[in-house]
């Protein structure tokens, strides 16, 4: 709960002196835990029973969750309280990206490693702002360059895998089959290259 970024399943078996093992036994343990799939079972004992659902030991979810995302995993408030803890959060403060901004980053999510000039080219307008923007925000990262333009290509980072709750780009949505004009769109990068 203290760290900035997912911990992998390495980390914490670092820290805790355990085996790689028993740390993800342990955070799938948690895990289901949190998400009430498991109860304590209670000795025979009556008292003993009462005194575990009054200290909360119930299968009912809790208030987080605990979720293996981006290479690592990270403490979460569970999305049925999002409107009561973003408003708790946020206090009306916006920090929302620009519709420019959300297209430049499909863009590069779905086509990355892509340079600026793809970007620009995809969406018909100079992006270099937005671009800068995103990397800001830590939502983008520098990926190398274009080995046969130079110019520098630009990758989602495990920020934004973390920000959209997801472990993978692979794991974005699939992009409509139906879309007018992708049959063509590598001959359209092919052209701009001229």
């Amino acid at each position: 709960m203290v760290i900035d970024q997912p911990a992998t399943a390495v980390e914490l078996a670092a820290g805790l002196n355990l085996t790689v093992d028993v740390v993800e036994q342990l955070l799938a343990e948690l895990q289901r835990e949190y998400n009430g799939y498991t109860v304590n079972a209670p000795d025979s004992d009556v008292a003993n029973s009462a005194l575990m659902n009054i200290a909360g030991n119930t299968s009912r979810p809790r208030g987080f969750e605990l979720r293996n995302i981006a290479g690592g995993w990270r403490i979460y408030s569970r999305a049925d309280f999002a409107d009561v803890v973003g408003g708790f959060v946020l206090e009306g403060q916006t920090a929302r990206l620009t519709q420019a901004a959300l297209e430049t980053l499909a863009v590069i999510a779905y086509r990355q490693p892509v340079s600026r000039a793809r970007v620009s080219a995809i969406r018909g307008v100079n992006v270099d702002s937005v671009v800068r923007t995103l990397m800001q925000r830590g939502l983008i990262e520098d990926s190398g360059t274009d080995p046969e333009s130079g110019a520098i290509l630009y990758r989602t980072t495990s920020y934004f895998l973390e920000r959209m709750g997801i472990g993978s780009v692979a794991e974005l949505p699939q992009l409509s089959p139906h879309l007018p004009g992708l049959e063509g769109i590598e001959e359209f990068y092919d052209a701009g290259r001229m």
